[in-house]
C-alpha cells in the first residue's frame, strides 16, 4: 500500500524534528511545514490522514489555517489535532472545533498520549485504503466478469453460425456432390450392360473407378467435417464378430490391387462391440495407406488379436520408413508422406482411423523403421467380454 502521511505545521524547525521522530513508524510518512502558507501548499497536493497544527504561528495561526482547510475540497475531511502550549480554556477550545479539530494536545507534548491518538487515525486511514483497493478489486472483477460475459455471448454466436456453415457444408458434400457422383456411377453400370469395343469397357471401368475413388474422397472430407465443426465420430456399435469384417474389407482391397499382396493372420474368438462400418474405414485406410507407400513386391501384413480383454490390430508393410518429421504430425489432418502414390488422397485417411479408435474407446499408433513401418490398432473390449475369449 501507499504510506499513510501525516502533516506536521509547526514555524518551529526543532519542534517538528520531535514531533517527527515521536510518530516514526512504518508506513508513515510525515510532512512538514513552518507556517500556514507551506501547508496549504502541502494540501493541495497530497492527502493526509492527518494534521498536527501548532496554534501559535505568525502571519496564519493554526485557526486560521483550519478554516482555509474546511474551505477546500481536497483538505476539508482531514482530522486536525492543534497543538498548544497556551491557554485551552473553553473558548479557545471552542473556536477550535468550530474550525474543525478533532482534539487538543497540550504542550509539552506526552509521548505516549501523541503516538495513542496519532496510531487511532493511523489504522483508520490504513482501513479506508483496504477498503479502496478491495473496492477497486471488486470493480476489476465485475468489468473481467462483464468482458467474460460478452465474449461468451460471442463464442456463443460464433459456435450458432459455425453450427449453421457446418450443416451447409454437409449439405452441399451430401446433396450437390454425392447425387450426381452417383448419376455417374449409374450411367456407368448401365453401359457396362451394351456391347462395346475393348476400349469402350475400359473406359467404363476407368469412370467407375474414378467414381468410387471420389466417393471415398467425399466420405473422408464429410467423416472430417463432422469431427472438426459437429462433436466428433458417431458409431452404431453391436456385438459382431470381426473376422468376416475385416475379410471383406481385404476382398475389397485385393479385387483393386489384384499385384498385391495382403497377408493375414487372425486369432478373434469372440465378438467385439464396435460399429463394423467405421472398422472396416478404419481397417480399410490403414491397408491402403500400406499399399500405397509400402514396397510393391512385399506383401502388407493384417494381424488380429484378442487377449487380455483388449483387441490388437496391426498393420505392417515394408518399403521406405516414415521420416521422423512426418511422424510427429502423422495423424494431424491433410498430412502426406514424402513419396507421393500415385493415386493420393487428402491425407486424412489416417487421421480419421485415428478418430474412429478414439470413438470406440481405443487408440491407434504408428512405428517406422527400415525394415518395416507398422501401424497397431488397440481396442478395449467389455468388461462381459473377457469369458467368451478363447485361450
Amino acid at each position: 500500500m501507499q504510506p499513510v502521511k501525516f502533516l506536521l505545521v509547526d514555524d518551529l524547525e526543532e519542534n517538528l524534528i520531535s514531533l517527527e521522530a515521536l510518530l516514526r513508524r512504518d508506513g508513515l510518512e510525515c510532512l512538514t511545514a513552518r507556517s500556514g502558507e507551506e501547508a496549504l501548499e502541502l494540501l493541495l497536493v497530497h492527502d493526509f490522514a492527518l494534521a498536527l497544527v501548532d496554534v501559535q504561528m505568525p502571519h496564519m495561526d493554526g485557526f486560521q489555517l483550519a478554516e482555509f482547510m474546511r474551505g477546500a475540497a481536497r483538505a476539508r475531511h482531514v482530522p486536525i489535532i492543534f497543538l498548544t502550549a497556551g491557554s485551552a480554556d473553553g473558548r479557545r477550545r471552542f473556536r477550535g472545533y468550530e474550525a474543525g479539530a478533532v482534539d487538543f494536545i497540550q504542550k509539552p507534548i506526552e509521548a505516549d498520549i501523541l503516538r495513542s491518538k496519532a496510531n487511532v487515525f493511523f489504522d483508520l486511514h490504513r482501513q479506508r485504503q483496504q477498503l479502496a483497493d478491495q473496492r477497486d478489486q471488486l470493480q476489476a472483477h465485475a468489468k473481467a466478469l462483464e468482458t467474460m460475459e460478452q465474449l461468451t455471448r460471442r463464442q456463443l454466436a460464433h459456435e450458432q453460425e459455425t453450427a449453421r456453415l457446418r450443416e451447409q457444408f454437409i449439405a452441399v458434400l451430401g446433396h450437390d456432390l454425392r447425387n450426381p457422383l452417383a448419376s455417374i456411377g449409374g450411367a456407368a453400370r448401365l453401359l457396362r450392360k451394351e456391347p462395346l469395343s475393348d476400349k469402350g469397357q475400359n473406359v467404363i471401368r476407368l469412370m467407375e473407378s474414378s467414381t468410387d475413388r471420389m466417393a471415398g474422397l467425399i466420405d473422408d472430407v464429410m467423416d472430417f467435417a463432422r469431427g472438426r465443426l459437429g462433436g466428433g465420430i458417431a458409431l452404431e456399435r453391436q456385438h459382431h464378430d470381426l473376422e468376416p469384417i475385416l475379410r471383406q474389407v481385404v476382398e475389397e482391397l485385393e479385387a483393386s490391387h489384384p499385384e498385391r499382396l495382403i497377408e493375414c493372420d487372425f486369432q478373434l474368438h469372440a465378438q467385439a462391440p464396435v460399429d463394423p462400418g467405421r472398422l472396416s474405414q478404419l481397417v480399410s485406410n490403414l491397408l491402403a495407406n500400406a499399399l500405397a507407400y509400402g514396397a510393391e513386391q512385399a506383401p502388407v501384413r493384417l494381424r488380429a488379436a484378442m487377449a487380455d480383454q483388449q483387441l490388437t490390430l496391426s498393420v505392417a508393410n515394408s518399403g521406405e520408413p516414415i521420416p521422423p518429421a512426418t511422424m510427429e504430425r502423422l495423424f494431424h489432418p491433410f498430412v502426406r508422406g514424402e513419396v507421393q502414390p500415385s493415386q493420393g488422397g487428402l491425407g486424412l485417411g489416417l487421421h480419421i482411423a485415428s478418430e474412429i479408435a478414439k470413438a470406440h474407446g481405443g487408440e491407434l499408433s504408428a512405428s517406422s523403421c527400415p525394415q518395416e513401418t507398422r501401424f497397431t490398432l488397440v481396442l478395449p473390449l467389455a468388461a462381459d467380454q473377457a469369458s467368451h475369449l478363447g485361450a
